[in-house]
């Protein structure tokens, strides 16, 4: 290998987490759609969520693979199916959260989840954590308390459970996706919606709550699986390829700092002096970990 002036191992580097930084802008537009559901409980919430979710990734598979859909699935193997199991329970403890506890307590527990991914890909990965990164997470886990510390409560201990549910469920999809990235994972994702929509919509028929809901109910259910799930999901699975699993957690997190804003210019809720403050030191040392990637990968020798 000999030194150049381009290095495409270093445009992935950067990529990654641009996509991955991305992702948190689409997943932050779950809350304002959450807000507007008029009747739908949370399975029929996630059922219906889970069909968009599906339809939207079987259509981006159909078409990256022509006549390999299935032998897509097939590949992704085990790890696509642990990691979709994953995610499948952070998807249920997300919504549950979001109906049992205070959101600042759902918020506070789930900024927990890059420090259960950094955990896990030490050990399952092997994955070395930065000192830049443990900084980094430090300052994003004191920005979310100085967001949220006017409204965390006692809350529901019920809800307070499904949000660290959804934390390590995140953390383990995390940690899967980088362990299969040597293939497509996106069938991961896929098989997240399958198996929460299925679930989903056999405790609404066992329980005789049925699938019968407001259309409007059920077209924000699609917009967020479509949109905010699927479109999130795809890009943080894409990125998921060159980013670390503690760094991937962590560079999602803007979605923290985008859903009040979306609620304030939706809603009109104007968020408090702590919470504008919390977002800016979250902000901040995201982006000091991005700025240090950019170094980082400007140092890397540039090969052939």
């Amino acid at each position: 290998m000999t030194a150049a002036t381009t290095s495409i191992g270093d445009a992935g580097f950067l990529q990654g987490r641009g996509l991955v930084l991305l992702s948190g802008v689409f997943m932050s537009v779950g809350g304002p759609l959450i807000r507007l559901i008029e009747s739908a409980s949370e399975w029929q919430f996630l059922a219906y969520r889970a069909l968009a979710l599906v339809a939207v990734l079987a259509l981006v598979l159909a078409t990256r693979y022509p006549g390999r859909f299935l032998a897509t699935l097939r590949a992704a193997g085990w790890n696509g199916l642990v990691a979709g199991c994953f995610l499948a329970c952070a998807f249920v403890g997300f919504v549950f959260s979001i109906t049992h506890t205070t959101v600042a307590n759902t918020l506070f527990l789930l900024s927990a989840a890059p420090f259960a991914a950094a955990l896990l890909g030490w050990i399952a990965l092997g994955e070395r954590v930065s000192r830049a990164t443990w900084v980094a997470m430090l300052g994003a886990f004191a920005g979310v308390a100085v967001m949220i510390g006017e409204g965390i409560a006692e809350g529901d201990l019920f809800g307070d459970l499904a949000a660290l549910g959804a934390a390590l469920g995140f953390a383990g999809f995390s940690v899967a996706l980088r362990r299969g990235r040597g293939v497509d994972m996106v069938p991961a994702v896929l098989f997240a919606g399958v198996i929460s929509g299925v679930t989903a919509a056999a405790l609404c028929v066992a329980t005789g709550e049925g699938l019968l809901v407001p259309l409007g109910d059920v077209g924000l259910s699609f917009t967020y699986g479509a949109v905010g799930i699927g479109g999130g999901l795809l890009l943080y699975t894409l990125g998921s390829r060159h980013v670390p699993a503690a760094e991937l957690t962590l560079f999602s997190l803007t979605e923290v700092i985008l859903g009040p804003l979306w609620v304030w210019i939706a809603f009109s809720e104007q968020p408090s002096a702590l919470t504008i403050l919390g977002g800016a030191i979250l902000l901040g040392s995201i982006v000091g970990l991005a700025l240090h990637g950019v170094r980082r990968a400007r140092a890397l020798p540039l090969v052939t």
